[in-house]
Order: C-alpha cells, then sequence, then structure tokens
C-alpha cells in the first residue's frame, strides 16, 4: 500500500446505515492503516471509569472528561494513551520540549500532532510536552482488506481528523460535529435523527 492510500490519521465516520451495536454514531481516529489491516480508536465512547481509578499517575494528565474511553470491541483489558502535541504539527512551540527536534521519550508520532503514549514510561517524563491525553480500553481492529470491504459497502465516510477531536469535552457529540464542519452533502447527515423510526 502506498503512502498516499493510507488513512492514518483520518476519522472514519459512521454512517447511519452501519448496522453493527458496536460503531453505531462511532468516530474512529485510525492510528494504523497498511496491507497488514488497520488499527483505530472510538473517539466518542466515553466510560464512568476515571483514568486514575485505574492508571495511577496518569488522572492528573487526562483531558475531560478524565474518563477512560472505550476504544473499541477489541482487547478491553488493554489500555492505550493518544495524546497531542501542541505546536505546528508538534514541531514549531514544542520542539523547546525535545532535544533536537525529536518526539518525548515515550511519545510515538502517528499523524501531525497527534501519537501514542507509552503507558509504562513515567508520567512526569511527558506531563511538560502534552497538550491532552485521552486513554482509551481496547481498540477497533480490521484484518487486510476488511476495511476497505466495509468502505465499499458504505459503512464509514472517511474525513480529516483534527487535533482538537481526540480531547474533545463533549465526545458523546463528536458524531454530529465531525459531520457538521464537513464541506459538502455530509454535513446534512448530521441531522439524521437519532431512531428515525421516529420520523
Amino acid at each position: 500500500m502506498t503512502e498516499v492510500s493510507s488513512l492514518t490519521g483520518r476519522l472514519l465516520v459512521a454512517t447511519p446505515a452501519l448496522s453493527d451495536p458496536n460503531f453505531d454514531r462511532a468516530v474512529v481516529l485510525l492510528l494504523d492503516h497498511d496491507e497488514e489491516g488497520s488499527l483505530g480508536v472510538v473517539l466518542n465512547r466515553p466510560t464512568p471509569v476515571d483514568v486514575g481509578d485505574i492508571l495511577e499517575g496518569w488522572g492528573e494528565l487526562a483531558g475531560a472528561p478524565g474518563v477512560v474511553f472505550q476504544g473499541g470491541p477489541v482487547s478491553l483489558d488493554s489500555a492505550l494513551g493518544v495524546a497531542v502535541i501542541p505546536g505546528d504539527e508538534g514541531m514549531a512551540q514544542g520542539s523547546r520540549l525535545r532535544s533536537g527536534g525529536r518526539d518525548p521519550v515515550g511519545f510515538r508520532r502517528v499523524h501531525g500532532a497527534i501519537g501514542l503514549v507509552d503507558l509504562e514510561a513515567p508520567p512526569e517524563l511527558l506531563a511538560a510536552a502534552l497538550g491532552s491525553l485521552r486513554i482509551f480500553a481496547g481498540y477497533a481492529g480490521w484484518g487486510p482488506g476488511q476495511l476497505e470491504a466495509e468502505l465499499d459497502d458504505g459503512a464509514w465516510y472517511v474525513v480529516e481528523s483534527e487535533p482538537g477531536d481526540v480531547s474533545s469535552t463533549k465526545p458523546e457529540g463528536l458524531w454530529r460535529a465531525v459531520l457538521r464542519r464537513q464541506r459538502s452533502e455530509l454535513a446534512m447527515v448530521a441531522t439524521y435523527p437519532d431512531d428515525p423510526s421516529l420520523n
């Protein structure tokens, strides 16, 4: 797969026709997409569990709401940290936080200013560099060609992500918000009723 066709860093927005309850009105940030498959996290599924209750030291760094998010149906007993480093793609203002312009220890850039956080690293190593942090229990995964088949079936809209999507303070409204900002007919989909049978 060429770099141009990779969807890494983009959002998958569930279409109203998607029938899988795991992804009803889901907004998924793709963290990896290549010929071997795809991996992402659902950005709009907060749980009632505080980050500090399961990951000591990380609770203070988690953005509001400071809860764990259900990242998807796979490996719910594992945790992924996704963060944004502020600045021009993490290189302008943030470069002073890194020696030689490199990313901070414990941070692996995925796309633009968005990256994965090593939750085994001491939180204080990253505290000064992170603009926002979300912790996800589990993830969404697709085998080789599986996501492409779902895209062909019209299950997902693919749109550009913005760093603020990761740290939205109103994650329950993210599906509508992402669709509304599109400069196409997709903006109209945001008005789709929660239960079309009541229309």
